[in-house]
């Protein structure tokens, strides 16, 4: 815990001199607001009971009143302005640390995680945060010099009617109910995170939605989020009212405690006129404060809540890290070998991968056929660290994977996936996404080499084309070709190709051959088959099952066996 409050005072690291005079301006506002009770004091008990007013001292001290008013404006609008912007500064800083570290965790993290959860913590915890970092330290600053400065001079006043004003049972209960409140804030966060996630769930795959005509289930369940969060929220307000009901209620008593005992006091000659309206005055100090605390407490419960979830995934550590003397890839040749390997998700799942055994010469194509499930995207998930090897080791060129630099290591592989996601933006900059500093030459030449150059030019406006979210403003064909011409351009030597022609018609299957033949030239290349046809000219064929590698060999070879290969290949089984 003593970690986490250091960790969440660093941010203010980088803006010390704007939060010390956000600090400063905060103070001298406290300070204005306590002198004019002061001044209200002098003037009806010491300038109107002299037999001779003297008017001038009044219009001087009208004077000095005005100055100070000009000077608590200018520190009110540097707090509401500049105080505002450096918890700007601060969130901007907390969701780039944040998201520099979703890019840091593997896919095991993500298999485990949901997008609308991990969207909350980036957005609505965030939000809440800042306010808390630029509100909190200033409402404390501004409350302690009003609460102790009021108490100082309301004791310089009448001792007794101070004492009378204080509830030291009033902070017992705002305790007690701070501590329900943070435990209910906590679950809001939580709820929201639930309905963001429904919401990107159901966004994602509003076409399945509309195909099957779902929309009134998809409205039920969203419903029902919304209806765990408004139950949250209902708990938190149940005791928000409460604390807010007491608290107003405590500071109510205070003042009419000053005002009975104050007209007591009066007529007992304790204290005359002047000071009871100067003691209402600061009574008024006196309980602002509390009321500040009051909207204090449910920032700081929101604002420290987003911190802890905030801070539940920065201290989540990649699984998947490079090592102190990891080395960079130089001139791959591209062989690639499975040594005794093993693999499983977690501790509590079964094995995906059993003791596969494997070396890939520089330039070979080899493919993974099986029925679903049997690892052969995991197989190759493993070749550029995207999960960790349970057991065994993967080496390129001699070198094992996890002694390699993982940006060096994925520059030297391309992936072409079944689920092809395009960002949004231009045709040019999705192709120029697989090599970032690319020219629009290569651009075009990769095209040309996935043989996607012919349909981009017949677009409106060609590789300037806007795609709209995830591409799906072209057929999945087309998207298919991008993807292929997005791993083409950074040339890698190692190339997996995971179901890249699934989605493809045989027509465009067959457009690409000549093109991915080039594209496969001098790499070595692991194809993922669902069609078996695509395989027939692969330099070996590897068939898993459970995990293992059961059959190995040419396509004329394994059908010459009559094995699982000669089941799949006849049967003309679909193949994940």
């Amino acid at each position: 815990m003593k970690g986490r409050w250091k960790k969440f005072l660093s941010y203010y690291t980088n803006y010390k001199v704007l939060f010390f005079k956000d600090m400063f301006c905060a103070m001298i506002s406290a300070a204005i607001t306590l002198v004019y009770p002061m001044l209200t004091r002098y003037i009806t008990g010491t300038i109107l009971n002299q037999p001779k007013i003297d008017y001038s001292k009044i219009y001087l001290l009208g004077l000095f009143m005005l100055c100070l008013i000009v000077v608590e404006y200018f520190c009110n609008y540097f707090i509401g302005y500049l105080g505002h912007v450096m918890g700007v500064y601060m969130e901007r800083d907390l969701r780039n640390e944040l998201f520099s570290h979703y890019q840091k965790l593997s896919f095991r993290f993500y298999d485990e995680q949901n997008t609308g959860q991990l969207m909350s913590r980036l957005t609505n915890d965030l939000f809440s945060l800042t306010e808390l970092y630029h509100h909190g330290p200033e409402d404390i600053v501004i409350s302690i010099i009003k609460f102790i400065g009021a108490f100082i001079l309301l004791s310089y006043i009448n001792v007794k009617l101070t004492l009378i004003a204080i509830l030291p049972f009033m902070f017992l209960f705002a305790w007690y109910y701070n501590k329900k409140m943070k435990k209910a804030f906590k679950r809001n966060k939580e709820r929201i995170g639930d309905i963001n996630e429904r919401i990107e769930d159901n966004l994602s795959g509003i076409r399945v939605v509309k195909s099957f005509a779902n929309e009134d289930q998809e409205l039920e369940r969203f419903d029902k989020q919304n209806g765990h969060y408004v139950s949250a929220k209902k708990n938190s307000y149940y005791y928000m009212g409460r604390y807010n009901a007491g608290l107003t209620s405590f500071t109510s008593l205070i003042t009419v405690s000053v005002i009975f005992f104050g007209t007591l006091f009066i007529s007992y000659g304790s204290i005359n006129v002047a000071d009871l309206i100067a003691f209402l005055l600061y009574v008024t100090n006196l309980i602002d404060p509390v009321k500040k605390l009051l909207n204090f407490t449910e920032q700081f419960q929101e604002g420290v809540t987003g911190f802890e979830r905030f801070m539940e995934i920065l201290e989540i550590e990649p699984d998947i890290q490079d090592t102190k003397n990891a080395v960079v890839l130089q001139h791959v040749e591209g062989n690639v070998m499975f040594d005794h390997v093993s693999f499983r998700y977690n501790e509590q799942t079964p094995y995906v991968l059993n003791n596969i055994n494997l070396d890939v010469k520089p330039g070979e194509y080899i493919a993974f056929v099986g029925s679903s499930g049997v690892g052969k995207t995991t197989i190759c998930s493993l070749i550029p660290r995207f999960y960790e090897a349970t057991k065994g080791n993967v080496l390129i060129d001699g070198i094992n994977v996890k002694e390699i630099k993982q940006q060096s290591l994925r520059e030297n592989i391309g992936i072409v996936q079944q689920d092809v996601y395009l960002f949004t933006g231009t045709i040019m900059d999705n192709i120029r996404y697989g090599k970032l500093d690319a020219s629009d030459e290569e651009v075009i030449e990769a095209a040309k080499l996935a043989n996607a150059d012919s349909f981009i030019r017949r677009l409106p406006n060609g590789y300037q084309t806007m795609l709209s979210s995830d591409g799906t403003n072209l057929s999945q064909g087309q998207r298919q070709l991008l993807a292929i011409a997005r791993a083409a351009i950074c040339n890698p030597p190692v190339l997996i190709l995971d179901e890249a022609t699934s989605s493809i018609d045989t027509r465009t299957e067959k457009l690409i051959e000549k093109g991915m033949d080039r594209l496969m030239e001098n790499r070595t290349v692991f194809v993922i088959a669902h069609r078996l046809s695509t395989v027939r000219n692969s330099d070996a064929i590897m068939v898993l099952d459970h995990g293992q590698i059961i059959e190995r060999g040419s396509h004329d070879e394994l059908l010459e066996k009559k094995g699982r290969y000669y089941q799949l290949y006849t049967g003309q089984f679909e193949l994940d």
